[in-house]
């Protein structure tokens, strides 16, 4: 049963941080100067678009002339994450394990996924390594089960099909859904390998293959009978290099990789299929995942956009990520309704570009279901590597074209801990780079975002005592 958040938001809600508003020193401290206006800051730092802010810290009333700052509804970009990991702790449990199988069922073998956005190329060599260990008859037909989470193309339909932080979404799922493509010339042409890359060992993909082509596109797809194809333009390659492309037909690209992992201890496989419908049988190995604590710390470390959905779509059991994201946020303001307005959630991991939150709602949450959850314990330390004296802060960034966002926890100079959220945003340059990788003047962006988000940092923790 949940702790009824009523009673831990009552004594958690807060405010923004204001000059008039900042608690008194004791008698016995020397007196300190004034904490800055975050306004002040914001003004001074002159970046392009809207920022919205929000620091909570208990026992202060909300001061109504920050109220246009902190209500704007802006993206919220992999902030969401944040959100997204307290929610599966409290459907899941810290220490929920993901488990893939292998099924024999009469004259078939099957790899059954369990949701695993983590499993590895490395993972199913071991699952061969036991498999072969057996020394059982090989079975008539080898099948991939995919069943049990929803099968979605894609997180986000309105970014480039090429992205690697876009992938397929299954309930079967390998290396994040992604292979590595690696080239070199060769004469006139290039060499191109596309590997199922794992930390020891990289079998060839034999159901996604590349190739260089003359085009104006920097890359091209398309799927057919079971296989996937890409293009890349040739003037782009250079002379040699790498990088990962998404997968689209995850069920038969993890079946392909474990056919290969068996033949190499041996065993002789037939082709996989994909099945819809997992029959009884008998469980001859198994791998089970990290426990979800630990796969969260790792995802809001590396900001993983697939760990975050899969968590998400297990937590909700709904069959798409819009439904998902809907019954997530009805979890986040089930004990407090007000934090709705303004809020929409369309994914887990913030991708999306249908989502919105305001930095006051995102900071309120934090403080309530956040700290309920032991969120604090699992988000990083000091994410905008800033150099030392600066506060001490543990937080989720969120960074898309123009979005520029940090959301967690910062501590001031006695101990005192406030929630916080920064959105950063240039509304128009955000609506006309989706789905780009690089548009021009993002990286300048972005670093004057960081900086601005630093001195806000710095502004709460004076402000916090």
């Amino acid at each position: 049963m949940r702790i009824d958040r009523r009673i831990l938001l009552a004594g958690l809600m807060g405010t923004l941080v204001t000059p008039g508003l900042a608690l008194a020193d004791p008698v016995s401290r020397p007196p300190r100067r004034p904490p800055v206006d975050p306004r002040a800051i914001v003004a001074r730092a002159g970046l392009p678009g809207q920022t919205g802010f929000a620091l909570i810290r208990a026992g202060q009333p909300t001061p109504p002339q920050h109220l246009a700052q902190a209500t704007m509804a802006i993206a919220p970009a992999s902030t969401v994450k944040a959100l997204t990991a307290m929610y599966a702790l409290d459907r899941l449990g810290a220490t929920h394990r993901f488990r893939t199988r292998l099924i024999l069922a009469e004259d078939m073998l099957i790899l059954a996924g369990g949701g695993d956005p983590t499993l590895s190329t490395d993972d199913l060599a071991r699952l061969a390594a036991d498999l072969a260990a057996l020394g059982r008859p090989l079975p008539a037909r080898f099948a991939v089960w995919d069943g049990a989470l929803p099968v979605l193309a894609q997180i986000a339909p309105e970014q480039a099909v090429h992205l690697p932080y876009n992938p397929s979404i299954s309930g079967l799922m390998l290396n994040f859904n992604r292979v590595h493509l690696g080239w070199s010339r060769v004469g006139a042409d290039y060499r191109i390998q596309v590997e199922a890359r794992g930390t020891a060992l990289s079998p060839q993909a034999h159901t996604i293959s590349a190739r260089a082509a003359d085009q104006r596109d920097l890359f091209t797809y398309r799927e057919d009978g079971g296989r996937e194809f890409w293009t890349v333009s040739r003037a782009a390659l250079g002379g040699q290099g790498s990088r990962w492309l998404p997968v689209r037909l995850p069920a038969l690209y993890a079946g392909d990789v474990f056919q290969t992992l068996a033949r190499a201890r041996g065993l002789a496989l037939p082709a996989p299929e994909v099945i819809t419908h997992l029959p009884q049988g008998e469980t001859l190995a198994h791998h089970d995942s990290a426990p979800l604590d630990a796969m969260i710390r790792d995802m809001l470390r590396y900001s993983t956009n697939i760990t975050a959905e899969a968590l998400g779509l297990h937590a909700s059991g709904a069959p798409d990520l819009a439904q998902s994201g809907a019954r997530m946020l009805d979890w986040l303001t089930a004990d407090e309704p007000g934090l709705r307005q303004g809020m929409r959630l369309a994914d887990h991991s913030g991708l999306s570009e249908a989502s919105r939150v305001s930095a006051l709602s995102l900071a309120r949450i934090l403080a309530g279901p956040g700290a309920e959850t032991g969120l604090p314990g699992l988000l990083r330390r000091n994410p905008l590597q800033q150099e030392a004296p600066a506060p001490e802060v543990a937080a989720k960034t969120g960074t898309l074209n123009f979005v520029s966002n940090l959301a967690g926890y910062v501590q001031g100079p006695s101990g005192a801990r406030g929630a916080f959220a920064i959105l950063c945003v240039d509304p128009a340059r955000r609506a006309a780079a989706i789905g780009q990788e690089q548009p021009a003047g993002v990286q300048a962006w972005t670093r004057q975002a960081r900086a601005l988000q630093a001195g806000l940092l710095s502004a709460f923790a004076a402000g916090l005592g």
